[in-house]
This record gives C-alpha cells, sequence and structure tokens, in this order.
C-alpha cells in the first residue's frame, strides 16, 4: 500500500435527516458538503443513508434507492470535483432487485470506495440484502482509505481485517441508535463511542464515525449523534458531537503518526507480535 500524505483534513458533518425526503437531504447533503470544504477539509463524511434518511420501511426503501451512478452520488460527485477532495456519503442502493444499504467515498471522478453493509441491524434485516461486496480498501492520494457502516463496529473482524489489509483511516457513517448496550447515556460518549476507541488504539488505526442525530423529532428513529474522530492511539481527535441536534467538526489527521503508532517501543510492535501461527484473520480465503 501506498504512503500518501503525511495528513488529512477530514470534515464530520453530523446532520438531521427527514425520512423519505430525498430532495431536502441532498439539499442539505450537498449544502454541508460545501460548507466543510470551504473550512479546508480535504474528506467531508456524512452519514448512514444520508440521502434516504433512515429509512426500513420496503415501500420507503424501493422509493427511495437509486443506483451508483444515480443522481445523488452524482451530485457529490460534482462538488468533489469543485474542491478537488472526497466525499463519503450513505445512501440506499438499488441493484437489479436487491436494495443495499451502502457507502460510496467519491472524488471528482466517481467512486473511489464502494461498500453494501454486511451487518444489517435490527429491522434492516427486512428491507435490505446483506452487503456482498467484501471490505474493500483504496490507495488515494491521502493514504489507504477502508469503510464500514454503523453496525458494523460491533463486530471486531471487521476493523482488524481492514487494519491488516493497509487501511490508515477507517471511514464509518452512522445512524446510532440503542439497542446493543444494556444503558445509553443521556450526554457524552456512548457505547459506540467506547468500541470505537478501544478497536483505534487495538488495531493502530484513525477512525472517523459520523452519525445522525435527532431523528425522532422528525419521524425517524432516536438517532444519538455523539460522531468521534479518532487516532491510532483511541485519542479523540474531536467528539462526541452534540448528542441533540446538528453539529460538525473539522479534524486534521496526522497519517504518519498513524503508520508510526504500529511501532509503540524496541520491543512492543503490536502487528510483528502476532502470533499468526496459532491464530489468523480470515478474509474472502486469505489469512491475514
Amino acid at each position: 500500500m501506498s504512503a500518501g500524505a503525511a495528513t488529512i483534513s477530514v470534515g464530520l458533518e453530523q446532520v438531521e435527516l427527514r425520512p423519505g425526503d430525498g430532495a431536502g437531504n441532498l439539499a442539505t447533503a450537498l449544502a454541508r458538503t460545501r460548507a466543510a470544504f470551504a473550512d479546508g477539509a480535504d474528506l467531508v463524511v456524512l452519514p448512514e443513508l444520508a440521502l434516504s434518511g433512515y429509512v426500513v420501511a420496503n415501500d420507503d426503501v424501493a422509493r427511495l434507492a437509486e443506483p451508483v451512478d444515480g443522481p445523488g452520488v452524482a451530485a457529490l460527485i460534482e462538488v468533489a470535483r469543485e474542491y478537488d477532495g472526497l466525499v463519503t456519503v450513505g445512501f440506499c442502493e438499488r441493484a437489479g432487485s436487491d436494495y443495499f444499504n451502502s457507502v460510496v467515498v467519491v472524488d471528482g471522478e466517481g467512486p473511489v470506495l464502494h461498500y453494501r453493509k454486511l451487518h444489517l441491524f435490527d429491522t434492516e434485516k427486512y428491507a435490505y440484502t446483506p452487503g456482498d461486496l467484501g471490505l474493500p480498501v483504496a490507495n488515494t492520494r491521502w493514504g489507504c482509505l477502508a469503510v464500514c457502516i454503523c453496525y458494523d463496529l460491533r463486530f471486531v473482524e471487521v476493523l482488524r481485517a481492514l487494519t491488516l489489509r493497509g487501511a490508515d483511516l477507517v471511514i464509518a457513517p452512522a445512524a446510532w441508535v440503542g439497542g446493543f448496550d444494556k444503558h445509553v447515556p443521556v450526554a457524552g460518549a456512548t457505547g459506540h463511542v467506547d468500541g470505537v476507541i478501544a478497536q483505534a488504539n487495538m488495531n493502530q488505526v484513525a477512525v472517523v464515525a459520523v452519525s445522525q442525530v435527532a431523528g425522532a423529532s422528525v419521524g425517524g428513529p432516536a438517532t444519538l449523534g455523539g460522531s468521534v474522530a479518532v487516532d491510532a492511539y483511541g485519542e479523540l481527535l474531536a467528539g462526541p458531537l452534540s448528542r441533540t441536534g446538528p453539529d460538525h467538526a473539522l479534524v486534521e489527521i496526522d497519517l504518519d503518526a498513524v503508520r508510526a503508532s504500529r511501532v509503540r517501543g524496541d520491543r512492543i510492535r503490536p502487528r510483528a507480535d502476532r502470533r499468526t501461527d496459532v491464530y489468523g484473520v480470515a478474509y474472502r480465503g486469505e489469512i491475514l
């Protein structure tokens, strides 16, 4: 994997979305993406299902779904081209007769990464097909990037496989809700954040997780906000953002420091110290 640039400026755009309002959500996504680029972002991250809102009713999914080359993604490609940056956005994808909870990372030429959510959460299982594109990574001029979505973060194999495949930064659009943890605090970091912090440190990778927020006020799920950016030592670089409303942050991630974190002392080398003679992570038949 190529090393890429030393740093990347990432805009976290935690937005409130209206389920089913495709035109309104796209307008919000475009406006916030432009604002983040104007503030200096190289990469703008929007939440899970940002173009459709969080929809799980079959009729809504069918109405709002678009192919990966559809008009919503195309509009964000145009903004990425204008600012010479990257945009990450979640959308409801139609592919033949299947519907996927998907994310693309796009530059001005088109998709750089295309991912379909592997681990469907709760009633998503009735509306979407489980992802079939694996766990892709992509080399960019800012280093090796990877994506996953929300519930995927609760499966430790996901970040482990992505990092062993070379990811410097994992981008995780989300619509965080309760239902996994026994308790959800009313303010501050949720269990979602605790998991991101621990896994970033253990896997020596930076993670940016951007959630929807306040969905219950517009007829959606009670999305929790609290978006974060975390470095490869598990230190918060940004967030948790607001738990009650739209919020944003701009953070600079030192990718050289991410790579250097894989050696923590003369005799503390987490990657080299793995006992691959005893265990391994299998990805598509290959032991990583």
